[in-house]
């Protein structure tokens, strides 16, 4: 069994827990996820299975998208609306809609953020969660991520009994971007403690929300033989790249791994990477050569 499945992560669970699930269900060990989703945020968890999960390291790298709930009022330390309160400032003015807009504008674009304690970021080889449980102090690294947009979907919607302003957002981002940190750092620049009270993956990669499949409804098919239906192929996520199909006595080299004069592929530019087919499928991955200019090689192979 080989390919990828568009999983719908439910709330409740890790996606570790998925893929432990998904491990009894189709009866193979060859299965990894491509890219953290808290236990309560909810979403599109593309599942890498059998030889696809060769292609977990790219599917991270690609681009994600997110509807969510900002809260101004009070932060947590989680940066999200399950942690301990604190800080907490009553909200005592409003903003115009333009204000907020603007705000949330200057986002746009490469930023820098400092990861929240309770994530996985590791330092001096010990995950940041695992400092922050036992009450430990440490020096966070600051990172680099892309905003791609970033826009307000819903009117503010103040609260007088709770004193807090909480609005919709939607959020296109490059890898590696936390969102709880997004809206508490959107909170800082207007003025006021917040956290992120609510947070969906609508989009990771080609994969959409009405792509997915729940845990039972995989379960369902999976009984009924029909996952050859639902499974996406590899190849799917690197078409952005050039593609070669390749002759019978390049893919007896090929298939060794051997390092390939690049006019063997007619490519006399620096590819990134050359997406290889033999008899319609994905077979491997070939880079520009570090050392050897004019020739390329192996960068992933999908061999059986």
């Amino acid at each position: 069994m080989d390919g990828i499945l568009p999983l719908w992560k439910e709330k409740g669970m890790t996606s570790h827990d998925c893929v432990f699930k998904l491990r009894k269900i189709l009866h193979t060990k060859k299965i990894g996820h491509t890219g953290t989703l808290d236990p309560e945020v909810d979403g599109v968890l593309p599942i890498c299975i059998g030889t696809a999960t060769k292609a977990v390291e790219f599917m991270t790298d690609l681009g994600k998208a997110y509807t969510g709930e900002i809260t101004l009022g009070f932060s947590t330390t989680t940066e999200d609306a399950h942690g301990e309160v604190i800080a907490q400032k009553p909200v005592d003015r409003k903003w115009t809609l333009a204000e907020i807009d603007e705000q949330m504008a200057s986002f746009l674009g490469e930023i820098t953020q400092i990861p929240p304690m309770y994530s996985a970021v590791k330092v001096n080889g010990r995950k940041l969660y695992e400092y922050a449980r036992s009450g430990e102090e440490v020096v966070r690294p600051v990172r680099k991520a892309t905003i791609y947009d970033f826009q307000r979907i819903s009117e503010p919607h103040y609260d007088d009994s709770t004193q807090t302003v909480s609005w919709k957002f939607t959020v296109r981002c490059g890898k590696g971007t936390y969102i709880r940190t997004l809206a508490v750092d959107l909170g800082e620049k207007l003025g006021f403690p917040a956290h992120m009270s609510q947070l969906t993956r609508t989009h990771s990669g080609p994969f959409a929300t009405e792509d997915c499949f729940t845990l039972d409804q995989v379960r369902e098919i999976k009984e009924n033989n029909r996952m050859d239906e639902i499974l996406q192929p590899i190849d799917m996520i690197f078409e952005k790249y050039p593609a070669f199909h390749l002759t019978e006595p390049l893919w007896d080299r090929i298939k060794n791994g051997a390092v390939i004069e690049s006019e063997a592929f007619m490519d006399d530019k620096d590819t990134p990477l050359l997406a290889l087919y033999y008899s319609g499928q994905l077979v491997a991955l070939y880079k520009e050569h570090p050392t050897k200019p004019g020739f390329k090689k192996p960068r992933k192979m999908f061999l059986p």
